[in-house]
């Protein structure tokens, strides 16, 4: 309490606009001051008044939507950050964007020195959600706030003086049923979204004339293209088929009649002509019945939400979005109703009179009205019920009147006069007609014709959206005959359905409960935003190739998620958090296990959607390394940083690497061998490395790049333990042998080096040559301090030409003589067997600084027993792979460095002119 004002309230609205007519209505304009708060655009109004006879000061401000965003922990924030998967559980928190930060440190100021705080928010469940963002920010600073709430559908004076006089508890059911919803929608939306944009976007030429193209999807989005799409299928796969009819008519000299066979129609052609020829035969027609009745066309319910989108577009070609855009100003400015509704029902406290009333003064549709309200007119009917209340607001209805604004537009025109005529039309009787039905029996064959005449239009005079049509046809009585005028069999052929139009896309939402009056029109929004559909001047719907590709991909997995089953399920289960029957946690743990389930399963089939996306797009040569990280193809926990996971990808030059996905925090990475060409992770486990689990690769290696002794494909582990990838990497190095365009060959090779350096010596791996631990391959000992003296040379007892004896298998090695460019003339020695690789420059023979034959003893295991899993396609080699010898063109040993091809080590097997040859 302060200076005999009584006590201050804070009232807080959704909208500046909001808040302006609140503090209007509130003080009459009377004694009413206005001041800037923090942030310019929400100001803050400040009048004397009473609420239940009890004086206080009134401050009414104002948020602007939402207050806060619901958002992943930073650590999860970026693309590429975590395992999609994992943001089935990854922490989610509340806060206040930047942009909002005024708004609340105006809230904090004035919530200090407030004793009561009353929430004008919307009066639906994303408003009540709104209105507790507020209670957090303010009761933060002032825990003893009095909360209450204002419930309003119009800001007109006898609402808004009701609703203050009448507060109530805000409802924390309404709340959590839309903290559910974001939730939901933000992991489900973020990790497939994730998916399909990395996994795609960069795999194919997708032009839509955007640089970021986001592949997004959204639980209410994707079953509404699944609409739009199934729609398109059901046309594209319609057979147009031929039918026949036979068509009736007679003329007299009250006018025409036309007769319908009652068969309507027959595909078989022989079976139509049979039945035509007996009509022609015995032509004669006999009226067999006459029923003539009275018909009601009866008027609109009370329109919703749903209603204004669907008939503003079927009227007026307003899309859905532009229609809520119009309607809310419509509202803000106090000429209709709240516009989100469900409702389509008129409670009995609601004066409809009154509203009707008001309309009297317009010079189009005041006379009808006028007409109503005429007890001798009997024009009034209570209108009808649609079955349908949301407990918030009732049905969409004028609350001032208007002959039009200044500052209106054609459609703000337009949608005003909808709301109003249909209010009138649903308190109006029904149109009156009298029917008229005739049957008429040729040869056995019957026919019918029917005759309307309106004897009352009632609610049709004022509501000029509806028509019903006038047709006359002569006066029959039973057991006339006459003969008929036409007589003819006419063919046909049957047409698919047409395109969905936006109604069309509205009542299937509906229908199956895809999102709420309040985002339906969103939902369409997105479709036309990320290029998944396109809208044509008839407002009717198509499917992108985007679109088509992607629900056609996730369809040929078996997967029904374009569908909208599951979604429904959700909706039904957010509705029941906010009638209090199901608890957030319950649906939450639900829906997201559920969710994550379709999730993996569509990872393990991605293929599909490959195989899709290559029906409309042409496979692009850009890097597919996003492919490797979008896959979640997890290949183990960081043992770094021990908060991400490992994953195999390709670095932008096309090279196979397993990096942390806490990049550029952590940067643990294993380079794998240069020569790979295709990896892929498996299900297999290694049993053997810690941290686990540590998931097999299968490698495919170039076979020119590998020694003849090593299987091009080969199942293996990154871990530590493999002995055989160690020894593929000491021999072949890691990274592209081409340095790729515009790079340095060596612009990262120390870097290379210093990675796979500790591989193997973090697991004290043994040397391929003396088997010691302690030292890497290329460095040593006995390869440096071997034999220095030339090697014994002699010569082939079978052909007489020189020879030197291999230092595997002993078999005399024949001289020879290079064909490549580099060492055209010179000559070498190699083995002849097909199971050895041994070389030597015979030049290097003749050095006796460094002409010592160095030998490599690169014994591959068959197998790993201590793995789990199976072997991989080509499985894992020999027992006990003959050794192989390398060595450079100076004499000195270069493990691996050689031409597979040739054997010159000059150049590499990728590169060798003999290879195309080989």
């Amino acid at each position: 309490m302060s200076g005999g004002r009584g006590f201050n309230v804070l009232h807080v609205a959704e909208k500046p606009s909001v808040a302006k007519s609140v503090a209007t209505i509130l003080s009459r304009s009377q004694g009413l001051r206005t001041r800037e708060g923090r942030s310019r655009y929400n100001k803050i109004f400040e009048f004397s008044y009473a609420i239940n006879g009890r004086p206080c000061h009134m401050l009414v401000t104002s948020v602007t939507g939402h207050l806060m965003e619901l958002e992943f922990q930073d650590r999860y924030r970026k693309w590429h950050s975590c395992d999609p998967a994992d943001l089935f559980q990854a922490p989610v928190h509340k806060f206040v964007p930047e942009d909002k930060l005024d708004i609340k440190r105006t809230l904090e100021e004035e919530a200090r020195r407030c004793q009561w705080l009353v929430l004008w928010l919307d009066c639906d469940r994303e408003g009540e959600n709104i209105a507790f963002e507020v209670v957090e920010v303010c009761t933060a600073v002032n825990p003893h706030l009095t909360i209450k709430r204002a419930r309003f559908s119009a800001l007109i004076d006898r609402e808004i003086h009701e609703a203050v006089q009448r507060l109530v508890e805000p409802n924390k059911c309404f709340a959590d049923a839309v903290d559910a919803r974001q939730e939901i929608d933000l992991r489900i939306g973020a990790s497939f979204t994730r998916f399909q944009t990395m996994l795609l976007r960069d795999a194919f030429v997708i032009d839509f004339g955007t640089d970021n193209l986001v592949l997004s999807y959204g639980p209410c989005q994707f079953p509404t293209l699944g609409f739009v799409v199934e729609r398109y299928w059901e046309i594209q796969a319609h057979e147009p088929e031929e039918f026949w009819t036979i068509n009736c008519s007679h003329k007299s000299d009250e006018g025409i009649a036309t007769f319908n066979w009652m068969r309507g129609h027959l595909f078989d052609y022989t079976c139509a002509v049979i039945i035509y020829e007996m009509c022609v035969q015995e032509p004669i027609a006999t009226v067999t019945t006459v029923r003539q009745q009275e018909k009601l066309k009866y008027p609109p319910y009370p329109l919703n939400t749903i209603e204004l989108e669907k008939r503003a577009s079927r009227y007026f070609r307003m899309s859905s979005e532009h229609t809520m855009k119009v309607a809310e100003d419509l509202y803000q400015a106090g000429f209709i109703s709240y516009p989100r509704t469900e409702t389509d029902s008129f409670s009995e406290r609601t004066d409809l009179h009154a509203i009707v009333q008001e309309q009297q003064r317009h010079p189009v549709w005041g006379s009808y009205a006028q007409r109503l309200l005429e007890p001798g007119a009997e024009l009034w009917r209570n209108p009808g019920n649609g079955g349908h209340d949301d407990k918030a607001h009732p049905p969409i209805h004028p609350t001032k009147f208007s002959s039009g604004e200044a500052g209106w537009s054609q459609d703000h025109h337009r949608l005003y006069e909808l709301v109003v005529r249909h209010f009138l039309a649903c308190v109006s009787q029904p149109a009156v007609g009298a029917e008229t039905n005739v049957e008429i029996d040729i040869a056995g064959e019957l026919f019918s014709a029917s005759g309307r005449a309106i004897l009352a239009k009632n609610y049709l005079d004022v509501y000029r959206f509806e028509s019903w049509g006038t047709s006359t046809i002569p006066t029959y009585v039973p057991g006339q005959q006459f003969i008929p005028t036409s007589l003819t069999l006419d063919s046909g052929v049957t047409r698919p359905p047409p395109l969905l139009s936006e109604a069309d896309l509205l009542s299937c939402m509906d229908k199956e409960g895809i999102g709420t009056d309040a985002t339906m029109h969103d939902h369409i929004k997105k479709l036309l935003d990320r290029f998944y559909a396109t809208k044509d001047s008839n407002t009717r719907f198509s499917p992108t190739n985007l679109g088509e590709a992607l629900v056609m991909g996730y369809d040929d997995m078996g997967y029904k998620l374009w569908k909208p089953y599951l979604r429904a399920v959700m909706e039904r289960d957010m509705k029941a958090v906010s009638e209090g029957t199901k608890s957030k946690a319950e649906v939450l743990a639900a829906s997201l296990q559920q969710m994550k389930a379709c999730f993996l399963d569509a990872r393990l089939n991605k293929v599909k959607l490959f195989e899709a996306m290559e029906v409309f797009f042409e496979r692009s040569n850009r890097s597919g390394g996003d492919e490797q990280h979008a896959s979640g193809e997890v290949v183990r926990p960081c043992g770094v940083c021990q908060e991400s996971n490992m994953v195999l990808r390709r670095n932008r030059d096309g090279n196979f690497m397993v990096g942390c996905l806490g990049y550029p925090q952590c940067r643990n990475a294993v380079w794998l061998p240069g020569s790979l060409s295709e990896a892929v992770v498996t299900a297999n486990i290694c049993n053997t490395c810690t941290p686990g689990p540590v998931y097999l690769i299968q490698f495919k290696f170039r076979q020119l790049e590998i020694p003849p002794n090593y299987n091009a494909n080969y199942l293996g582990c990154i871990g530590g333990c493999d002995e055989t990838l160690r020894q593929l990497i000491e021999i072949c190095g890691t990274g592209s042998r081409i340095p790729a365009r515009g790079r340095g060959s060596s612009a990262s090779s120390s870097n290379v080096q210093q990675s796979n350096s500790r591989l193997g010596e973090a697991r004290h791996s043994a040397c391929i040559y003396c088997h010691q631990t302690g030292h890497s391959s290329s460095d040593c000992p006995s390869q440096i301090s071997g034999s220095r003296s030339a090697r014994h040379r002699g010569m082939n007892p079978q052909s007489g030409e020189p020879s030197v004896p291999c230092n595997t298998c002993g078999t005399p090695c024949i001289l020879r003589t290079a064909n490549t460019a580099n060492n055209r003339g010179r000559k070498f020695y190699s083995c002849q067997s097909q199971d050895c690789s041994f070389f030597v420059w015979e030049d290097n023979l003749n050095n006796v600084t460094g002409g010592s034959v160095q030998r490599a003893r690169t014994s591959v295991s068959a197998s790993n027993t201590s793995r789990s899993g199976g072997r991989g396609r080509g499985g894992r080699g020999g027992a006990h792979a003959a050794t192989a010898t390398f060595v450079s063109a100076t004499g000195d040993p270069v493990t691996g460095r050689r031409c597979f091809v040739c054997g010159d080590p000059s150049h590499f097997a990728n590169v060798c002119p003999n290879r195309g040859s080989s």
